[in-house]
């Protein structure tokens, strides 16, 4: 009996990269696994040996964009800056640029109808994590004097809807035609935003 052929090591990442596409082009409308199939060169059950549904490619797209932007607040973390507040305000652009370079990934992290939390525990973890890490700038803020009578929660809660408002008004909003792709004013308004966003908190600051 002739054994089945192996599947090539990088099925899944075809598959994923396939799909990342699709929904860049098509939506999430536009997403079949035969459609992803086809993309990736591969069989029409292929697919099904990583991802038993169309959910699940959801799943994982959603859990390697949270494990990316995790990456971009790390190194707005690290990165050298004169304060705190200008590392947040470094954490804010790199969001948005995420958003911008990445939006099939973007328009799926955040919509609990597409991706369930509690059915896809490892891509809830990812958004745990990294907002764990902007968490930890807001904490850096506060140990140098930012003091808005409110929680951590709160502030961190703050500078997420900044950064992620701005996305969606540039990625599928009104800032979509005034900001668009190949225009220099669109890093520069990004820029500026937070910039804004990072002396309002410095003027709260106690030093």
């Amino acid at each position: 009996m002739t054994s089945a052929p192996a599947l090539p090591t990088d099925l899944r990442e075809r598959i994923l990269r396939a799909s990342v596409e699709l929904l860049e082009q098509e939506g999430v409308a536009g997403l079949s696994l035969r459609e992803v199939a086809r993309r990736a060169g591969v069989s029409h059950q292929a697919p099904y040996h990583h991802f038993a549904d169309r959910a699940a490619i959801l799943g994982a797209i959603a859990e390697e964009g949270f494990r990316l932007l995790r990456e971009r607040f790390v190194a707005a973390r690290e990165r050298p800056a004169k304060s705190a507040f200008a590392r947040l305000e470094h954490a804010g652009v790199a969001y948005v640029e995420f958003a911008l370079e990445h939006p099939a990934h973007f328009r799926v992290m955040f919509r609990p109808e597409l991706v369930d939390p509690a059915a896809v525990p490892a891509a809830k973890q990812a958004g745990d994590d990294a907002f764990g890490e902007l968490k930890k700038l807001v904490a850096m803020c506060v140990d140098e004097g930012l003091d808005v009578g409110e929680s951590r929660e709160a502030i961190a809660a703050t500078a997420w809807s900044v950064a992620h408002g701005l996305s969606c008004l540039i990625l599928d909003g009104p800032l979509a035609h005034v900001l668009p792709e190949e225009s220099k004013a669109r890093g520069q308004t990004v820029r500026a935003v937070m910039r804004v966003f990072r002396r309002q908190f410095e003027a709260t600051s106690k030093r």
